[in-house]
């Protein structure tokens, strides 16, 4: 890899994804991020010096319909669109109907966009490129159908890391636990829920932004080619990886 890769970072209008953008920018790498909301998107990439391109990274037809506007080349990929949709949407609905609507809400938002974004763009992968799957501590200490898509994130990221193995293409998981001044949480995290989790690390802090931005700079590296088909956990040891 040069000096100026093309990074593709989704979902980098905002938190974990800008600030991972923001890495890669800083670096001198080209940056293109992704979102679905067009003004957020365009107000971060003025500011971060990057390409927006619109699409919901979930939708088989909007992903399809971007790849024109993606670069030819992807040396990093970062899949950071998701989020938990039940903070957004969950349990409007009645019955198993609903239950079920809500539960595949989550899937398609966390394993089904990484998976079709990194799907598309495979023939486009660089040798020696990098992918970097945004996970969460929630696949290990249960989130109802959000921990249940992060769980399956984590085993999908091995097949991943098997299949492009052989380029000299690395794929790992970043899997955070709370981490301050994101959207994630849309206004529902309580001060008491919010010092509980906090009680829980190690180091007595939330996670920043920028904590997880440089774990992921470091994968992406070329001093981590032999790290791959791993789950790197950035969470003050509320979690102790083994």
């Amino acid at each position: 890899m040069g000096n100026s890769r093309e990074v593709v970072v989704t979902g980098g209008g905002t938190g974990i994804g800008y600030a991972v953008a923001a890495a890669f920018a800083k670096a001198g790498d080209r940056v293109t991020i992704s979102g679905r909301r067009e003004t957020v998107l365009t107000e971060a990439a003025t500011l971060l010096g990057a390409r927006p391109v619109v699409f919901d990274a979930a939708d088989p037809v909007a992903v399809e319909a971007a790849l024109e506007e993606l670069p030819d080349r992807v040396d990093v990929l970062v899949n950071n669109a998701g989020g938990n949709t039940d903070f957004l949407d969950g349990g409007d609905e009645d019955g198993l109907a609903g239950f079920a609507a809500a539960f595949e809400r989550n899937l398609k938002s966390n394993v089904v966009s990484a998976a079709l974004v990194t799907h598309a763009l495979r023939d486009r992968l660089a040798e020696d490129a990098r992918i970097v799957t945004i996970g969460s501590i929630a696949a290990h200490t249960g989130a109802g159908s959000y921990g249940a898509a992060k769980a399956a994130v984590e085993a999908w990221n091995v097949s991943v890391a098997r299949e492009f193995g052989p380029r000299g293409i690395t794929a790992n998981v970043v899997a955070p636990g709370l981490i301050g001044e994101t959207e994630f949480f849309h206004g529902k995290l309580s001060d008491r829920r919010r010092e509980w989790l906090i009680g829980n690390t190690m180091n007595k802090r939330p996670g920043t932004v920028e904590d997880v931005a440089a774990v992921v700079t470091f994968l992406t590296s070329p001093a981590a080619g032999h790290v791959t088909g791993q789950v790197v956990h950035v969470n003050g040891g509320a979690h102790p990886g083994k």
